[in-house]
């Protein structure tokens, strides 16, 4: 919903809203925010609310630590898990310095701006995601084990499957926050889960993820579970993978799409490597990749789920799209997303080439085959050193 300031504050007077949330993330996508009275939304919205930047990873430091936030009213939500006796609401915020300028470390302001970018080269970039996690059972203190939820596999049905109603919930309380979600189900691992979204523009897809894990986590906790969002939760199990589906259009009808997208994909292709840190910044990323379908190689295949993109069978052509197979749910969306945009543009700039598609799977594939192709950075240390030499990573989001 496009809410304007005006129609917030009325809302918020009619509604009997009790708190008021200014929410935002951390450089490493993690969920902050800060709630304030009702009264002091006109404010907030004129003049900003300020808090400690210096206790925020990634952010400024002690010398100079007052910035403001500012609340979208675009982003308005009800928390639908908070509203016990009056309503709880969420707005994501605009981060600015005391003199109004737009704090450059602020990853959302950053995917703006690449939306925009896109935009103003006449092109019509949607996202969608699919995100999966763990359900694991708690001890008799509440504290998170690694004990699983269940012990179902992929697709399987109740009662095997415990997750279902969680699952059920969910959806519902997405739904109730204009979260469009397209499908659940069980996944491989046991305990793991996975919800699929319909897809959106890159920033409503990146708020999107950020509320979807806020539902997780509340959903879980409110059945007596913690849910677990990291790359490689068991060792001898599934990953945990946080899927990309980038769709490209023009605002214009043109006759030139099909090779705008295969340049975009090799766009993509081209700078995997340096994104890589971006997609998977824990250590423990580097445990998931290559195994269990998730990708170790810079390759690309329709319907292959073995490759760092895989492009799905669609009906219609207008729906065609690449999924990103390497990201875990780790990452920051807003990084990842404004990545991907930038990175694809410049493969249509440059009128780059992708390469052959790699049709075998590569779990299984001789060394004669997988010797010849790129890798991936295989471990933490590696990708930093990469994205911290990349002039594209330094060109897309700053020094």
């Amino acid at each position: 919903m496009n809410y304007t300031k005006e129609e917030v504050l009325e809302y918020i007077k009619e509604d009997d809203v009790r708190f008021v949330r200014l929410a935002f993330c951390d450089i490493n996508g993690r969920l902050k925010n800060m709630a304030i009275l009702p009264e002091q939304l006109e404010r907030a919205f004129d003049e900003g609310i300020s808090f400690d930047a210096s206790a925020i990873e990634g952010f400024t430091d002690v010398v100079n630590s007052d910035l403001f936030l500012f609340p979208i009213p675009q982003t308005l939500t009800v928390l639908p898990w908070r509203s016990f006796q009056g309503k709880v609401v969420r707005m994501f915020c605009e981060i600015r310095h005391p003199d109004g300028t737009v704090f450059e470390n602020d990853s959302r302001a950053i995917l703006k701006h690449a939306e925009e970018y896109a935009k103003g080269k006449g092109y019509n970039i949607k996202i969608g995601t699919v995100a999966e996690f763990y359900l694991f059972k708690t001890d008799i203190n509440g504290e998170p084990t690694k004990i699983p939820f269940d012990n179902a596999g992929y697709m399987d049905v109740s009662p095997a499957d415990k997750g279902e109603n969680i699952r059920r919930e969910i959806c519902q309380t997405m739904k109730a926050m204009n979260i469009i979600p397209e499908s659940s189900h069980h996944e491989e691992g046991p305990g793991q889960n996975e919800v699929s979204f319909h897809y959106d523009s890159p920033l409503r897809a990146a708020d999107n993820v950020i509320n979807f894990k806020a539902v997780v986590r509340a959903a879980a906790e409110k059945s007596g579970l913690i849910a677990d969002f990291t790359p490689k939760p068991l060792a001898d199990k599934s990953g945990n993978g946080f899927h990309i589906n980038v769709s490209l259009n023009t605002f214009e009808e043109t006759d030139d799409i099909d090779n705008l997208r295969c340049s975009f994909m090799a766009g993509v292709l081209a700078h995997a490597k340096e994104m890589t840190y971006y997609f998977n910044h824990t250590k423990e990323s580097y445990d998931r990749l290559g195994k269990a379908k998730a990708p170790k190689y810079i390759t690309w295949s329709p319907q292959n789920r073995s490759q760092f993109i895989r492009v799905p069978a669609v009906k219609d052509k207008k729906n065609a799209r690449m999924e990103l197979r390497s990201p875990d749910p780790y990452t920051n969306p807003y990084l990842a997303f404004a990545l991907i945009i930038y990175a694809g543009i410049d493969g249509i700039e440059k009128k780059m080439v992708r390469g052959p598609q790699i049709d075998v799977n590569l779990y299984t594939a001789p060394k004669e085959v997988t010797d010849k192709l790129e890798l991936l950075p295989q471990s933490l240390e590696e990708a930093k050193a990469i994205a911290e030499n990349s002039e594209f990573i330094k060109k897309a989001l700053g020094r």
